[in-house]
């Protein structure tokens, strides 16, 4: 009777437990990869979209990679550190002895060529890389490396290259505070006054598009100390933070060389009916759309506890919040020409003293951001994620889905299908040789390609692995990649085209619901019927039936003789096995294990149990094979 209430208590928590479970589990079998001939615990990544060449700065390295049919060609770049800096490196008290090394930390183009920042034993230096292996010591005159590239290894950075121009956040570390500037290009070179950030820690910055140019902002993301809280409160405060593009400074003793567009608010990620909180904004991704203002933020935020959930943010939502609120601490009504916005003429000669004052005195805004539908989405309870990144692709419904990629500690993936109604775990990938962090990760959706580092190797993953779902119309349907349709002319499960009309119907796909009816009506003729495989067994033997477990969504059942008998398992790794109890005796028949998912029934094995009275121990033999073979049947291996 234990048994029986175990089993119906699974039961009623299964539809619960598979909306945040993976649907599949894959492994990837001989995957496009290089491994490094050394370990990188800093890496850095640069790819152009469209391209098959991904740049890797490591320890006093650039990797040059082309993935090529199904090959990685590598050309390494040696970048050393100038002996007399690292003598004097070596000689400080306060520094570790490998952060006397030359870490890259910044690959961006510049030009037709690209511009190599590093850490270079703590005194930050710029190279040119040219034709993509010739290193130079040739950068613009105007530059200085130390408003670019951070100090040390483990100092947060992040570089965007928009318009000709360099934007560079360095985070707090030891001495220095964090600051985020323009910091070289055809516009006036400008940063944050000190008392805008409280002590940084970025965790992105993205090029947030305008109906008009002079419209384009950046955001920056980022994590900074709440000075001013409780002994009870969390002492850090996710935030946004917003310049306009346009920005050249002030004018003579009010901002004269800051931001005057420069506004931040609080974001909040957790569940706002208890006090699980996520203050630190630890990852952030920029999904624009091909609509104005209408793309999605995700980041990935933690706790106290380093646990990790991901939130999602309305772009439009934060654009209303930044024109509309109050600024904090501010009592007095707002000039007409509000402070922040982007004007279309040079914001030294467009802002009047009077703004420019308000804005160096009262940089924060009121209003608190919160997430799409005001909760973490729901996902997979993993380890850590520690990398995201996101692709929007259109379906046979018109609609357009968000697809993400989630890397974590473990060196696992999930890919996950977000819309603005749920949240669809499409699949875990795992993909490295050896369990590591994901450290890096980079999407070119315009090849198709997701890039995957840890710190001991980079991989390249197709976004449309179709053919890993199945050779079923039903199981390619059941997926719900919003890459992957059922092609009828070819009869297998493949990338749907770029631009593909789909009222021409030559794919079946649909993201909100099954279609595995019509597929089966239309398209699987045949009735999956398996031969049972028998299984003699002695009347003493212990009895454990393993069932392959191809869907972690799907219920699994077993039946005896036609369904004379049913009975429900439990999934235990990549099984769902029948074992023999004393309130479930198992007798001389025929067991069907049954997958049921979506309101579609798939067989999925089935023995034939035959007692005889042969000696134990040379008949149970036979099952120890028997489950064995089974072991890893429910992770797919993808070739």
């Amino acid at each position: 009777m234990k048994h029986l209430i175990l089993i119906l208590s699974f039961l009623a928590v299964l539809p619960i437990f598979a909306q945040k479970v993976p649907r599949l589990k894959f492994r990837i079998k001989d995957p496009v990869r290089y491994q490094f001939s050394k370990e990188e615990n800093y890496t850095v990544f640069f790819h152009e979209e469209g391209t098959d060449v991904i740049f890797v700065g490591g320890r006093e390295v650039i990797y040059v990679l082309q993935f090529k049919d199904s090959k990685v060609s590598a050309t390494e770049v040696n970048v050393e550190v100038d002996e007399n800096a690292k003598k004097v490196c070596l000689s400080k008290s306060n520094v570790l002895q490998t952060e006397c090394e030359n870490f890259i930390t910044t690959i961006q183009p510049l030009e037709n060529n690209h511009i190599v920042c590093g850490t270079h034993a703590t005194a930050p230096k710029c190279w040119m890389l040219e034709n993509e292996t010739n290193l130079t010591d040739t950068v613009a005159q105007q530059l200085n490396p130390k408003d670019i590239s951070p100090s040390f290894p483990s100092q947060r950075s992040f570089t965007l290259s928009a318009d000709g121009n360099f934007y560079s956040a360095l985070s707090m570390a030891r001495n220095f505070s964090g600051i985020l500037r323009r910091s070289l290009g055809n516009k006036k070179q400008v940063k944050t006054e000190v008392k805008w950030l409280q002590n940084p820690q970025f965790a992105g910055a993205a090029v947030i598009p305008g109906k008009e140019k002079y419209k384009e902002e950046i955001y920056v993301f980022f994590t900074e100390v709440n000075k001013t809280s409780a002994m009870d409160e969390n002492p850090y405060r996710a935030r946004i933070g917003r310049i306009c593009m346009v920005d050249e400074g002030g004018i003579r003793g009010t901002l004269q060389d800051s931001w005057t567009t420069f506004l931040k608010a609080r974001v909040m990620c957790g569940f706002p009916s208890t006090l699980r909180q996520f203050n630190q904004f630890k990852e952030a991704y920029v999904l624009n759309s091909n609509t104005q203002r209408e793309g999605v933020v995700y980041g990935i935020f933690s706790n106290a506890w380093d646990s990790t959930v991901v939130c999602a943010y309305s772009l439009s939502d934060i654009d209303q919040t930044f024109r509309t609120s109050r600024l904090k601490g501010y009592t007095t009504a707002l000039p007409q020409q509000r402070p922040g916005t982007c004007v279309f003429k040079n914001v030294t000669s467009s802002y009047t003293a009077k703004v420019l004052s308000i804005i160096r005195d009262y940089s924060e805004i009121e209003d608190i951001i919160n997430p799409s539908g005001m909760l973490p989405l729901n996902l997979p309870q993993v380890e850590r994620y520690t990398k995201i990144v996101a692709d929007r692709v259109r379906a046979s419904d018109e609609t357009y889905y968000n697809v993400l990629y989630l890397g974590t500690e473990k060196g696992k993936i999930y890919k996950v299908m977000h819309s603005d109604d749920e949240v669809f775990t499409i699949g875990q990938y795992s993909v490295f040789r050896y369990e590591a962090p994901v450290t890096a990760m980079t999407i070119d959706t315009i090849t198709g390609y997701l890039y995957v580092g840890t710190t001991l190797e980079v991989q390249q993953l197709p976004l449309a692995n179709c053919s890993s779902y199945g050779d079923t119309c039903r199981r390619c349907v059941l997926a719900r990649d919003p890459y992957c349709g059922w092609d009828l002319v070819n009869h297998k499960c493949s990338a749907i085209p770029e631009g593909y009309n789909f009222s021409s119907g030559e794919f079946f796909q649909n993201m909100l619901q099954s279609n595995a009816p019509v597929c089966v009506e239309v398209t699987d003729p045949k009735v999956h019927n398996m031969l049972p495989k028998e299984v003699t067994l002695d009347l003493d033997s212990y009895i454990s039936l393993p069932c392959p477990v191809y869907s972690y969504h799907a219920t699994y059942v077993w039946e005896k003789d036609n369904c004379q008998k049913r009975y429900h398992c439990i999934i235990n790794g990549d099984s769902c096995p029948l074992i023999d109890t004393e309130d479930f005796p198992m007798k001389d028949g025929v067991y069907r294990c049954t997958a049921q998912e979506e309101g579609q029934k798939e067989e999925m094995v089935s023995y034939r149990l035959v007692f005889s009275d042969a000696p134990a121990g040379l008949l149970s033999a036979q099952m120890i094979v028997l489950v064995s073979s089974f072991a890893l049947s429910g992770t797919l291996l993808l070739m």
